[in-house]
């Protein structure tokens, strides 16, 4: 849970509260999506591709 709210204050800082809001929304969603992601190619891999995702809409959306 921290480190989602670190992660939303630095959005927020750099971007702004709508994308901040999107990418916290991003973030719950592939949360969310991991786990069924995780039944069909294993939980590792889930979760590096749902990082992955994340941290490349965060870089695009910010910036940095």
């Amino acid at each position: 849970m921290e480190a989602r709210t670190a992660a939303a204050v630095q959005w927020r800082r750099q971007a702004g509260p709508g994308t901040a809001a999107a990418l916290t929304g991003l973030y719950l969603a592939a949360f969310g999506g991991s786990h069924p992601l995780a039944k069909r190619i294993g939980a590792w891999p889930s979760v590096l591709t749902v990082a992955g995702v994340v941290a490349a809409a965060s870089v695009v959306a910010t910036g940095s």
